[in-house]
């Protein structure tokens, strides 16, 4: 079977406060409408996954 590994490529939230460190630009949005939109945006560029950490923050994800 083949190794995978999946990488943290970009963090998109509307609470800046809780992300502290990292290796991945942060998005910081106002609202849920803007939250979605550039999650589906940086989807399609990165060839990645948009996965919901809570109502206010997602990350997206490359294998």
């Amino acid at each position: 079977m083949e190794n995978q590994h999946a990488e943290i490529v970009a963090v998109i939230t509307m609470k800046p406060e809780a992300i502290t460190g990292g290796g991945a630009p942060v998005f910081i949005v106002k609202d849920q409408k803007e939250l979605q939109k550039i999650s589906m945006t940086l989807e399609k560029i990165m060839d990645a996954s948009a996965h919901e950490i809570d109502t206010d923050t997602l990350i997206i994800v490359a294998r």
